[in-house]
């Protein structure tokens, strides 16, 4: 099976970071982590990731900060997909113009329909 993806997921919560790379892996996706936003900025300099999954309060760079910073990176942009537990998620994804919110706790099946729906389809 060939690798689907890059797929970038940016969280400072470790075992949500290896929740979703297992799930995501197990997809047949390539799964980039950062564990802030610093850290996927110097990612996305070195990949370019087909969907990014992002938390927004993290140390060191957070992800407004992250999205700012990334939108003024020459493009093209992948899309952003707020990740977050947040009871204003969706509020959460309009401050960045993020493209899809994906609310903490979620269910596997909800992971992949909405990295599904951004990843495969450039």
């Amino acid at each position: 099976m060939t690798a689907k993806g890059p797929v970038l997921v940016v969280d400072d919560d470790e075992d949500i970071l290896y929740s979703i790379d297992m799930a995501l892996s197990d997809e047949g996706y390539e799964v980039l982590t950062a564990s802030d936003g610093a850290e996927a900025l110097t990612v996305v300099q070195q990949h370019r990731p087909r969907v990014i999954l992002l938390d927004m309060r993290m140390p060191v760079m957070d992800g407004w900060q992250f999205a700012r910073a990334y939108r003024r990176r020459p493009g093209p942009h992948a899309p952003i997909v707020v990740v977050t537990a947040a009871r204003e998620a969706a509020e959460r994804a309009a401050e960045i113009g993020a493209e899809g919110v994906l609310p903490k706790p979620f269910r596997i099946e909800e992971l992949l329909q909405m990295v599904g729906r951004y990843a495969d389809r450039a």
